[in-house]
């Protein structure tokens, strides 16, 4: 079954130094854009991530620091990136969890001003789970009937992800053929940030997750205890998580205008 589209998905996936969102950085990022019509277009990159590869990332991924040490940093590479991805909406394997969030991050870090307030994303692995709770190596196994050649590269993996998302299409027929219904369907939970810091609680107002202030709303605690703005500000915070507080800060500052 092949995907209904009314703008283009961009299927993508990381290789990274580790799984810390706020620290970790992209060492490959491979990504499957594929158009209403059909069309497909992909790229993939080797990332200089300005840190040292750790060996039980290497280990996993085959990409080494002196692999690395002539490519581009993700700052070189950030304005080709956001220009193939900036139209679409988003998909992943875990990329809900993860690839989004860490993306944000380097994105932010370059610079690049990137939201997803105008695209929505779909978790492959979130349908895999609540439908078969397996990895991706053994969901495209199911899904494909195939094994899953140079595992933990990012464009066998990229590649793979968009393939078990048609396959699931074709199984499951109470799954809608529709990138927004997907979207919802694979996400988790009402975060309003990529790491959970802040979500929505059932009247949908944007609450504090962590801390002395869980479940309490964002808006009360700025404007009683003005504070702890800056100490999150200051403190090693996702960026993505900051420039979501900063947001409704201003916005409350507007609404007293």
């Amino acid at each position: 079954m092949e995907l209904k589209l009314n703008r283009p998905i961009c299927f993508f996936d990381l290789e990274t130094t580790g799984i810390d969102v706020a620290r970790d950085r992209i060492v490959e990022i491979s990504i499957l854009k594929v158009f209403p019509n059909g069309n497909k277009e992909s790229k993939t990159w080797l990332v200089n991530p300005t840190i040292s590869i750790p060996p039980q990332s290497t280990e996993i991924h085959g990409i080494t620091n002196e692999k690395v040490a002539g490519e581009p940093t993700f700052k070189e590479l950030a304005s080709q990136i956001y220009n193939m991805i900036k139209d679409s909406d988003l998909a992943g394997f875990n990329s809900d969890r993860f690839d989004i969030p860490l993306l944000a991050e380097e994105l932010l870090r370059a610079e690049v001003d990137f939201d997803m307030k105008n695209r929505v994303a779909v978790d492959i692995q979130t349908i895999f789970h609540k439908k078969e709770e397996r990895t991706l190596s053994a969901a495209y196994k199911f899904y494909c009937n195939a094994s899953l050649e140079n595992a933990h590269s990012a464009a066998a993996d990229t590649n793979a992800t968009y393939e078990i998302l048609k396959a699931q299409l074709d199984r499951y027929e109470d799954l809608e053929n529709d990138i927004k219904a997907l979207a919802e369907y694979t996400t988790r939970k009402k975060s309003v940030d990529f790491a959970g810091f802040i979500a929505l609680n059932n009247d949908g107002k944007e609450i504090f997750t962590f801390g002395k202030h869980k479940g309490a709303l964002v808006d009360e605690v700025l404007e009683k205890e003005p504070g702890y703005f800056g100490w999150i500000q200051n403190a090693d915070f996702p960026l993505y998580t900051k420039k979501v507080l900063t947001a409704i800060k201003l916005r409350k500052l507007t609404n007293k205008f």
